[in-house]
């Protein structure tokens, strides 16, 4: 089975090869134009050189992170027992797994990455649109792991400085040492993203172990602090099995969905690397949910200890392990925290709006422009305010992310899979004129299903702490829902929208789709 481009195509602008995976053909020019960059072109088959170990390390690199230690450790906070913590995690990433391998397929397979993925759902230019809203997204974590990556220096800095470094003068709430702590790890991250992909992961790869070894070394001294693992494990709900837990169950489910939904979308932006599919498919199932369970594990077991030893349950981990008063300890924390977080940000929350920014003016902004205009956004979103309590955190930020971007994936699974069979032409994806340019650049039928989704998704929505009460309050039962309601929509009304076209997203009665 090979892919056929348009007549007015030279048919030979894309080969096949047996495995499956697709490039431009030999000799033929690139793509150029408005919508063209080196950034945004197909990655040839000959740089896609990933392994499974790579996207296992990646995911490793990504899942063993103070954002990730927070999402278990919250949950112990709002009054979960390890147990259901653990289960909630464990099922959630299991969800988020299925959209993650069926967006990554493209990757592999025709070396695109997400926004240029994007147009064959939304068009050429309406691809700005989800891939925007995804770069937003990316800035807020952006500046929220920043914020903990800079937290971790300022408080580790000042049980080794002194007072002189923590009691320092207060600016807009905080000490200025706080504001230039965020500030050195801000300029660390910009200095990394610079060297480009090849650096991300050789930097992955060594720091997905030591983040590893660093949580387990945090669980020992917690277990040792309580006099053994039993008070760890011994900590009851708050909430029993009762109602009282499956209330908070379903919002806290579609929370920790919503954490890794981000990357649900631009996973392409990885795989597209990817050797072959066998190599993203297996890395990633055996990388994330494998990896976040055992995390949340260490998470819950350290925050139940804190709460046995402290009386109160300690669910950031940095301020946990400013408690320490050995020298050395607190050190290894700090290098700790500091490349859990590293690992995190560049991969998950830099790169995706990197491309998401290149996209929106492939002539103008490059992948290093993009990279540099989400840190100064990520700043502008006052990231601290986001991250100042775990209710908030988890069931505003990570629901109403959750619920947005789930729209999105339901848009792009049923045009990739159900619509095109996972068959694409590499050249219309950047040319105007062609196949997914639909009307002016924009499919109005993807924009409809996204705004329906998004509304039904988080309409209802309790927007708490960012602004009070609920933007329709009539959508309140389904805010609990997000993810699964914004997927589901979505992909439902696109599929019914484009119900009148062709196969290829062409309307019926043109022959230049792809064939088979």
């Amino acid at each position: 089975m090979t892919d056929t481009a348009p007549s007015a195509i030279p048919p030979t602008s894309q080969v096949t090869l047996a495995d499956g995976r697709v490039e431009l053909a030999p000799g033929a020019p690139a793509p150029s134009g408005p919508y063209a960059n080196a950034d945004l072109l197909p990655v040839p088959v000959e740089r896609r050189t990933w392994t499974t170990y790579n996207f296992s390390a990646l995911w490793v690199g990504m899942a063993h992170n103070t954002a990730s230690w927070t999402l278990a450790s919250g949950l112990i906070a709002v009054g979960m027992d390890w147990r259901q913590a653990v289960f909630t995690i464990a099922l959630a990433n299991v969800i988020v797994l299925v959209p993650m391998l069926l967006t990554g397929h493209a990757g592999p397979k025709y070396g695109i990455p997400f926004p240029v993925f994007a147009r064959a759902s939304f068009g050429i230019r309406g691809a700005n649109l989800p891939a925007v809203v995804r770069a937003l997204v990316a800035c807020g974590w952006f500046g929220i792991q920043t914020w903990i990556g800079g937290e971790a220096i300022y408080f580790l800095a000042g049980k080794l400085i002194g007072d002189g470094w923590t009691g320092a003068a207060a600016v807009g709430g905080h000490a200025w040492t706080m504001w230039l702590s965020f500030a050195v790890f801000w300029a660390i991250q910009v200095a990394i993203i610079h060297r480009g992909m090849e650096t991300i992961r050789r930097f992955e790869n060594w720091a997905a172990p030591f983040v590893l070894v660093g949580a387990f070394v945090m669980l020992w001294w917690m277990s040792d602090k309580a006099g053994g693992f039993g008070p760890l494990l011994d900590q009851p709900s708050g909430l029993g099995w009762g109602a009282d837990f499956w209330t908070l169950f379903a919002p806290a489910l579609m929370g920790m969905i919503g954490f890794w939904s981000t990357l649900s979308l631009n996973i392409p932006d990885f795989t597209r690397y990817g050797k072959s599919q066998k190599a993203q498919t297996w890395g990633q199932a055996l990388g994330l949910p494998t990896t976040m369970t055992l995390f949340a594990f260490l998470s819950v077991m350290v925050t139940s200890g804190s709460q046995a030893v402290y009386g109160e349950a300690v669910w950031d981990p940095v301020q946990l392990a400013a408690k320490t008063d050995s020298t050395v300890g607190l050190l290894f924390a700090l290098v700790t925290v500091l490349v859990a977080t590293l690992s995190v940000n560049i991969a998950a929350n830099l790169v995706s709006p990197a491309f998401d920014f290149s996209n929106v003016a492939p002539r103008k902004v490059s992948f290093r422009a993009g990279a540099l205009i989400t840190c100064v956004l990520a700043v502008l979103i006052f990231p601290w305010k986001l991250y100042s309590d775990p209710q908030g955190y988890i069931f505003t930020w990570l629901g109403l992310v959750g619920g947005l971007l789930g729209t999105v994936a339901g848009i792009l699974i049923a045009d990739y899979w159900l619509l095109r069979r996972a068959r694409l032409d590499l050249v219309d994806l950047y040319r105007t004129g062609g196949r997914y340019w639909y009307d002016g650049g924009w499919n109005w039928r993807a924009v409809v299903a996204f705004a329906a989704g998004g509304i039904l998704a988080v309409g209802g929505a309790d927007f708490h702490p960012l602004v009070d009460g609920r933007p329709l309050p009539a959508l309140s039962s389904l805010a609990d829902y997000g993810w699964a309601v914004g997927l589901g929509t979505s992909m439902l009304l696109y599929l019914l929208l484009m119900a009148a076209r062709g196969r290829d997203g062409t309307p019926r009665g043109r022959e230049d789709g792809v064939s088979s």
